[in-house]
């Protein structure tokens, strides 16, 4: 493990792949909310709920294979805050990775309107056992929507953090790249 640089295969398309869609996810989500009652409306939030189950089980698998695959070593000069602080933000990209779509699943299963959650027209999606409540629902809403903020901001710290390193010059950038470069 000791020569080993970037992340495996697996763990490299997991990651860009869950971030290209937690971003349009972001996007979607905010524009969905200022859209009129529509049938585009509707079938944005249908993506939307599709996309964000898909996120939630990606992001399953992405937590299962890091918890049975090291990843490389970092080896760049870090003040004990910085690797600190990475740890937590990457704990955090877990928790909301996992828990905003949840709470999404949670706020339709709660919701009174009653519309059945279709993944992209294959299979409904069965509500989680929650007794419908206006109330609820509502409550679940604001909590889904001030952590999506929270994980875009998150994700701006994330991006930040790795431009900063790559700027002072360490190959941070190359351990998540898509393509393999020559040695």
């Amino acid at each position: 493990m000791r020569g080993v640089t970037r992340y495996s295969t697996v763990a490299i398309w997991l990651h860009w792949t869950i971030a290209a869609l937690i971003i349009g996810q972001i996007a979607g989500g905010k524009i969905m909310t200022e859209l009129t009652a529509t049938t585009l409306k509707f079938d944005i939030y249908q993506w939307h709920k599709a996309l964000g189950l898909t996120i939630l089980a990606l992001s399953l698998a992405r937590l299962i294979w890091r918890l049975t695959h090291r990843p490389p070593r970092l080896d760049i000069p870090q003040n004990p805050w910085e690797r600190r602080l990475a740890g937590l933000s990457h704990g955090a990209f877990y928790v909301f990775m996992i828990g905003v779509p949840l709470l999404g699943w949670a706020m339709v299963s709660a919701s009174q309107v009653g519309l059945a959650t279709s993944w992209f027209g294959l299979f409904t999606v069965p509500d989680l056992p929650l007794s419908d409540s206006v109330q609820t629902a509502k409550l679940l809403a604001r909590i889904h929507a001030v952590t999506a903020y929270a994980t875009a901001a998150l994700l701006v710290l994330h991006i930040a953090a790795a431009i900063k390193h790559h700027r002072d010059g360490h190959p941070i950038l190359s351990r998540m790249s898509l393509r393999q470069r020559p040695a």
